[in-house]
């Protein structure tokens, strides 16, 4: 992981930029997952540790937009660029990003190349799906999967479909792996949103649901709900909850095991990669970590 953050550095100092300098060391680098996942698929490949800059690099713009969009004061329990520095800026410092990762990827082999390319294009898609579905509650399972495809797997799914090439290996098994991967990871991020505190998340519990996102508990809570009890979430849809609103959610959640049943559905996705990748020890104790943690 230093060669990868060495990279990053000299990526970002290749911009030439005070600016684009000051404002990348004050994003919180986060787990690393995707370029954790090149390393452990291509390590040994010297190209590795660039890609998987290349990756983080889209990955760091996309959130710069996300936050954009969702009007986040917070990134990670950190100031968000657009909260210290405006939407304007953040917008352009996460083009400023996306440029300079094509630009560096372009100069690898160009089947590793479009998948990476393929893979941004999905994920703007996918960031543009979630803003209108926003705009009402959704209680379509899935409708709201394929977006999290595109928005969170599927730049997942690029980064061991491409490791996997870039060293020979089978790259669909590790486009499966990928895949599940991003979609249970993104759902385990969707249930901490709801069971854990804010101190913990860096962000205020049931904050999905207030800025208009209906994830696998709701929807699974809105389908168990009489029609009363459908209207009143229906309505709290978008809306600054108050407490009793809360933990009226909360109660109907516990009451029909909406959480559990979202944990059940993204432990299956992540049995589903572990089938593809059994002979590989260390992808399975990705899979295992990601499902036992809890921020």
């Amino acid at each position: 992981m230093q060669r990868v953050e060495e990279q990053i550095a000299r990526l970002i100092d290749e911009c030439d930029y005070s600016e684009v300098t000051r404002l990348f060391k004050n994003l919180s680098g986060g787990k690393r997952l995707r370029a954790k996942l090149i390393l452990k698929i291509a390590g040994e490949h010297n190209e590795a540790p660039l890609l998987a800059a290349i990756v983080e690099l889209i990955h760091a713009a996309s959130l710069l937009h996300d936050d954009v969009i969702d009007e986040a004061d917070t990134r990670r329990g950190v100031p968000s660029v657009n909260a210290t520095d405006g939407s304007k800026t953040a917008v352009m410092l996460g083009d400023i990003l996306y440029s300079k990762a094509f630009t560096e990827l372009v100069n690898f082999d160009k089947e590793i190349a479009k998948t990476i390319a393929s893979s941004v294009t999905a994920l703007s898609k996918g960031e543009m799906m979630d803003v209108k579905m926003a705009d009402e509650f959704n209680s379509d399972e899935d409708k709201y999967l394929d977006m999290l495809y595109l928005k969170t797997a599927t730049l997942i799914e690029a980064a061991a479909a491409a490791a996997a090439r870039l060293v020979g290996k089978d790259v669909e098994a590790h486009a499966i792996y990928g895949k599940n991967l991003g979609l249970s990871f993104q759902i385990i991020d969707d249930i901490l949103d709801i069971t854990q505190d804010s101190e913990t998340l860096g962000k205020p519990a049931l904050n999905d649901f207030v800025e208009g996102k209906c994830t696998l508990p709701y929807i699974y809570l809105h389908r168990k709900l009489n029609d009363g009890d459908k209207k009143r979430l229906e309505s709290l849809h978008a809306k600054k909850l108050e407490a009793d609103d809360s933990a009226w959610i909360k109660e109907k959640m516990s009451e029909f095991k909406t959480v559990e049943q979202s944990f059940e559905f993204a432990a299956l996705l992540s049995d589903e990669a572990k089938s593809v990748m059994e002979n590989d020890a260390e992808l399975v104790a990705i899979l295992d970590s990601m499902i036992k943690r809890s921020y």
